[in-house]
């Protein structure tokens, strides 16, 4: 699941008239490449959780095999819009959730493995960063378990990749109302349930095109990890 209905308000400049996960990289929608790298990972169906300007992904993946579309009928933050979405769609169980604004170039095997032991609950990938604060940190206990996230701050840092692998159960332990963020809402109280979560480090090449400054590393990151960007085809 790819939670693609932000706003994007720090790339208008950017991306008017176009949902953030449309703008054109490489020659092609930034959440093509997530879908890309998504299928490379052994994934063979995708849900995008769509929101601001809905129609014009709705448009570009009309008909397209693997890929269904469900849009949020109010902003309902990352949260809320996961749980709105796998609850119209369906989703596998464990299942994939990502941020549709970022894409760590990781091999997702440690996430399934950390999800044999039946008491896991779910996981995620984190990925260690230069400068942490745009991000936040992980704050992670002995033998790799979650225990919550601290606010931004400068320096290095583990940082959440925006990458999880959830099983279904979790959906039921989501906290009511909405907006719901992820981060800031859905982990605490899952954790303050008792749910375990295992934080998979990865040294994986990151990106977040959320500013215009990261969002100009963009076109460099896609053709150095994808040889379909040799040849960039037509968006709709």
């Amino acid at each position: 699941m790819l939670l693609a209905g932000g706003q994007g308000t720090r790339l208008r400049a950017l991306s008017a008239g176009i949902p953030k996960p449309m703008i054109p990289v490489a020659g092609r929608p930034f959440v093509e490449w997530m879908l890309d790298y998504f299928a490379s990972q052994g994934a063979d169906h995708a849900v995008l959780s769509t929101g601001h300007l809905a129609e014009a992904v709705e448009r570009h993946f009309a008909g397209r095999a693997g890929v269904q579309c469900v849009r949020e009928t109010r902003p309902l933050g990352t949260g809320g819009a996961l749980r709105f979405a796998a609850g119209q769609a369906p989703v596998s169980d464990p299942f994939f959730a990502a941020n549709a604004d970022s894409l760590a170039i990781a091999e997702l095997g440690g996430l399934r493995r950390a999800l044999e032991d039946a008491a896991t609950d779910g996981a995620l990938l984190a990925v260690t960063t230069p400068d942490a604060s745009r991000f936040g940190t992980l704050d992670v206990g002995a033998g790799g378990w979650l225990r919550g996230f601290h606010e931004k701050r400068p320096g290095a840092g583990l940082i959440n990749a925006g990458v999880y692998l959830f099983r279904r159960r979790l959906l039921a332990h989501f906290p009511p109302g909405a907006p719901l963020s992820l981060e800031q809402d859905v982990f605490p109280a899952l954790l303050a349930a008792g749910q375990r979560f295992r934080v998979i480090p990865a040294a994986a090449d990151f990106l977040d095109i959320g500013t215009p400054e990261s969002f100009a590393l963009a076109e460099k990151f896609i053709r150095r990890h994808f040889p379909a960007a040799a040849a960039p085809q037509a968006t709709s």
